[in-house]
């Protein structure tokens, strides 16, 4: 009995004598830091040797000036977003020498948010500057255009390409004041292409609301860029100008914008453009940075064609224009196709206008 117990104590001896192997645990693996105090994106103001080859323009009254105090009416057009003609193997010099041709002075570059975000500010930035110094070689000015369409305050918009925030943009205009600062071919910062409530569809905002946003928006334009000129849209798809009767932006300095298509109004359509956006132009200096038309296959243009009245009406009223859109699938078109850039009929018509033609 005695032996067994001795076995007993010896065996348990032996078992605790033996070292205890313990699997092995994995370590925790430490995340990948993020050295957020390294982050600081500045865009840097573009420096160019021809920023200041084009005299610059100022609101004096109710008119555009240059440096001479010459009155300036501008006549122009719009292209197709940079982001797209890049994407389609247009965006070169030769792109722009062919807008010279048509004679415009003025070209709006409409930036739709869905491109400013998707190509990252920085490499959007780089189209500009390129279009910046075409432009400035080929003494053309250039309206900047943040092409959203719909409610800022609600951030409720018309279509997912125009999908943005008061933070985006208000950051835009940050970044673009910085960055073309000095640069007098950028003449023109239009703040929101086209602001609409859609019949309350988009939800609410007055135009106290959207006169301050504004308003905003050009104090932050101002504290990097003194010198490009605001321009401000109404309701109405950027259309409607009435409040200004009695409750204009606070803002010195700044132009108006219009956007009078055919189908705003029905005929007689002078009266009408007068009392909507018209009588402005006696206080403010304005630019209708929209309008046009197209033409069936084998229709002619008439003596009292819309192309004829609007021409005739901002011309006799002091407002320059811009007509939409120097692209032939974006309508209403202008160019037939990229292959031989042939102009439609509302593209030659307004060629004509821009070269002092029309009528001839």
């Amino acid at each position: 009995m005695k032996k067994l117990f001795l076995l007993i104590l010896i065996f348990i001896y032996i078992l605790c004598c033996i070292p205890v192997v313990k699997a092995q645990q994995p370590e925790t693996e430490k995340p990948p830091y993020h050295d957020w105090w390294n982050e600081y994106r500045f865009i840097r103001p573009f420096r160019s040797t021809l920023a200041k080859k084009l005299p610059l323009i100022t609101v004096k009254g109710n008119k555009f000036v240059n440096a001479d105090g010459d009155t300036i009416l501008f006549r122009g057009l719009s292209i197709s977003d940079p982001d797209k003609l890049a994407n389609q193997g247009h965006w070169n010099r030769s792109h722009f020498e062919h807008v010279k041709e048509t004679g415009a002075k003025l070209v709006r570059i409409p930036v739709h948010p869905i491109a400013w975000r998707e190509r990252t500010p920085e490499n959007y930035l780089k189209l500009l500057d390129k279009a910046v110094e075409w432009c400035s070689e080929l003494d053309m000015y250039i309206i900047i255009d943040w092409h959203s369409i719909g409610n800022l305050k609600t951030e409720l918009f018309q279509n997912p390409m125009y999908d943005t925030t008061q933070k985006e943009t208000f950051g835009f205009w940050q970044t673009i004041a910085r960055h073309y600062n000095g640069n007098n071919t950028v003449a023109f910062y239009e703040l929101f292409n086209e602001p609409t409530i859609f019949n309350g569809q988009l939800g609410r905002m007055s135009w106290s609301e959207w006169k301050k946003l504004n308003e905003d928006m050009i104090a932050l334009i101002r504290a990097f860029d003194r010198e490009t000129i605001p321009l401000v849209a109404g309701f109405d798809w950027a259309y409607d100008l009435t409040p200004l009767r009695v409750d204009p932006v606070q803002a010195e300095g700044i132009g108006y914008v219009t956007h009078p298509y055919a189908h705003k109004r029905s005929q007689p359509w002078e009266p009408k453009w007068e009392e909507t956006f018209g009588f402005a132009a006696d206080r403010y200096p304005i630019i209708a940075t929209e309008m046009g038309f197209g033409l069936r296959p084998g229709e002619e243009m008439s003596e009292d064609h819309y192309g004829n009245h609007i021409l005739d009406y901002l011309e006799g009223r002091g407002i320059s224009w811009v007509a939409w859109v120097y692209d032939p699938e974006w309508g209403p078109r202008m160019l037939v196709s990229w292959d031989t850039y042939e102009l439609t009929a509302s593209g030659k018509f307004f060629k004509k206008a821009m070269q002092g033609q029309r009528g001839k």
